[in-house]
């Protein structure tokens, strides 16, 4: 089973580099487990590394479920703490504190279901282009792989994975999209539709790079060239500049990247793009106010 799951994964230890040093993210759910499994299988150097954000009682012994898996395959092991409060956004604040503690460049165990979840989520907020693309596969190594398979891994190998319960709290989006929406989805399609939307994924991410590459030779500030520009390169240019010069994680959505259009072509002066900020024109050049 090792070796078909790990000839669809991208390890830096595929090719000439074997014995690369990565870092796992490994929570001890059954993705995160397979992650630290296969990248050990694979030849790399791994060091796992557990994030405790004291949302659930007990859950500072999940940090021995990934010790143990840690010790069984010869990774080393480090835990770290990120405490969270329960409230508004948790999902996403726990991202960004977990991410705070973990090294920079660390692997995560992201699997094609998550990729389709994800484009689902990103396509009901107004996402642009990036948003279509879902996640990058950049330090996803198991982005090829399906969940079913992760547990899988698990079950052969005799890994109990640490079992979170926020994973059937409806109260977050993206537990609706995965126990209800996809269900219905594949229902309605009759056939399983994560691979498709995962491949349409990998299609826009492709379309997102050749447009970025073609947009580096547009002034986003210059609204002449803007207009004058195909729109979808002067879109990227606006998506990229405005990340940039507001040093956001995301770029705007694909509602605001519209309203700045407007702004390119003198149809309005000024909008607002969200985060406090807004896109301005003056003498035929466009700027950023707070």
């Amino acid at each position: 089973m090792i070796p078909e799951l790990l000839a669809r994964c991208t390890f830096p230890s595929a090719g000439p580099s074997a014995g690369t040093a990565v870092d796992c993210a490994v929570s001890g759910g059954p993705d995160s487990l397979a992650l630290l499994v296969l990248a050990s299988e694979a030849g790399c150097s791994v060091t796992a590394w557990h994030v405790d954000h004291g949302l659930r009682p007990g859950s500072a012994g999940e940090a021995e479920v990934v010790a143990q898996a840690a010790n069984r395959w010869g990774a080393a092991f480090e835990a770290r703490s990120a405490q969270c409060e329960p409230g508004p956004n948790l999902e996403a604040r726990a991202r960004e504190a977990r991410y705070q503690v973990l090294p920079k460049g660390v692997l995560t165990g992201h699997t094609a279901d998550d990729q389709a979840e994800t484009v689902l989520l990103n396509l009901m907020r107004g996402a642009g282009l990036d948003g279509l693309a879902g996640i990058d596969p950049a330090r996803r190594p198991l982005l090829a792989l399906r969940r079913h398979e992760t547990q899988a891994l698990c079950d052969s190998l005799g890994l109990e994975p640490v079992q979170d319960p926020s994973n059937l709290d409806p109260a977050h989006r993206r537990n609706r999209v995965r126990h209800e929406l996809l269900p219905l989805l594949c229902d309605i399609a009759d056939r399983d539709v994560v691979p498709i939307i995962a491949r349409g994924a990998g299609l826009m991410g492709g379309i997102r790079d050749l447009l970025d590459e073609l947009a580096e030779a547009i002034d986003p500030t210059d609204a002449k060239a803007m207009a004058e520009a195909p729109e979808p390169l002067a879109q990227m240019a606006l998506r990229r500049w405005i990340q940039r010069e507001i040093s956001a994680e995301h770029p705007p959505d694909a509602a605001a990247i519209e309203r700045v259009m407007a702004v390119v072509r003198n149809e309005i002066r000024s909008t607002e793009i969200g985060g406090g900020w807004r896109v301005t024109r003056s003498s035929q050049r466009l700027g950023l106010q707070r």
